[in-house]
């Protein structure tokens, strides 16, 4: 199929070269502007572009992932469909999407990222509209915190001016030095332009295991009453979570305008993972490997996992984050 553009672009700038040797001045600029703009877009249809060939939002895509891939996050899973869907619907939206995801570690934060850029992006994360920040990695020394801030403004700005969809996702925002992120509260702000820029229609992801323990207690407080992990609900978990996060001192999020001016969209709660949760991730892991998923091995790798409290052995501590390095050593 690439071949077949590909040839097109050279008939295009070939036919363009014959034509203009054969007609009057007025009409060569005509033909060779014709011929630019066929070539323009034949371009675009090849390489990744800010058009609907590669920027092309699937909900039925994401709802069917988050289904069969993400287990064990029923408030996260109603949370992310709703919000995407409506942004994403929404071709005149007064504000970027803004989404903080908080819970322990391997529960599935990063995952969600990945599933959302999948389906919006046809190159999913490795589309060059997709940014991923690391706080140790990109933002490691807090002597440097104003270089930061420059920098970071410079890099969305500039990036949102190629491709208005463009998604950011920060990464270890529990570890980013407080006051770092306040640097692009404009960008996430009710504003139509800032310079000529607009960033109504980009989306913001915050990650960050900070708020984790309060999830944790909540979910450890239903599973002592007796009561099914599904009865939790956001109301049970928003507020507590918000508070959390804005006061821990050890946070990027700490006392930030973000949450003070309500530029977060949404706090999504990642509950702590159960044994039958684990055990399903080793399951999809299989499937994704290209084995035939065997129960007997998942459950092999779910045992050798450290839980919480360690008499009851309710919560994985790491989730299914140690899983991929299991089954390599139990296959």
């Amino acid at each position: 199929m690439k071949s077949t553009y590909i040839y097109l672009l050279l008939y295009v700038f070939l036919t363009t070269g014959i034509l203009t040797n054969a007609v009057d001045p007025i009409t060569t600029t005509v033909v060779v502007g014709l011929g630019a703009t066929l070539g323009r877009t034949v371009w675009n249809y090849l390489r990744e572009s800010c058009i609907p060939k590669w920027v092309n939002y699937n909900a039925k895509g994401l709802e069917a992932d988050l289904e069969s891939k993400l287990f064990g996050q029923h408030i996260a899973s109603r949370i992310i469909l709703k919000a995407v869907s409506g942004f994403m619907s929404n071709e005149n939206p007064k504000k970027p999407l803004v989404l903080s995801l908080h819970g322990w570690t391997g529960t599935g934060k990063n995952f969600v990222s990945e599933l959302i850029a999948e389906n919006i992006f046809k190159e999913g994360m490795d589309s060059k509209y997709v940014h991923v920040f690391t706080s140790e990695l990109h933002f490691p020394h807090s002597s440097q915190s104003d270089t930061y801030k420059t920098q970071l403004q410079q890099w969305i700005k500039g990036n949102v001016s190629e491709c208005g969809r463009s998604m950011f996702i920060f990464d270890e925002m529990d570890k980013m030095h407080p006051g770092l992120i306040d640097s692009i509260k404009p960008y996430l702000d009710y504003y139509d332009k800032l310079d000529g820029v607009s960033y109504r229609k980009a989306i913001f992801i915050f990650l960050s295991n900070a708020g984790g323990e309060s999830i944790v207690d909540i979910a450890l407080d239903f599973w002592k009453a007796g009561r099914s992990r599904e009865e939790i609900e956001l109301r049970d978990l928003e507020t507590v979570l918000s508070l959390s996060v804005f006061n821990n001192k050890k946070s990027g999020l700490w006392h930030t305008s973000l949450i003070d001016k309500n530029l977060v969209d949404f706090f999504v709660p990642f509950l702590p993972l159960e044994y039958h949760h684990v055990v399903q991730c080793a399951m999809n892991e299989m499937k994704v490997r290209g084995h035939e998923p065997d129960l007997n091995v998942a459950d092999e790798v779910a045992r050798d996992l450290v839980f919480f409290p360690k008499s009851e052995r309710v919560f994985a501590v790491k989730g299914c984050k140690t899983i991929q390095s299991k089954l390599d050593y139990y296959t």
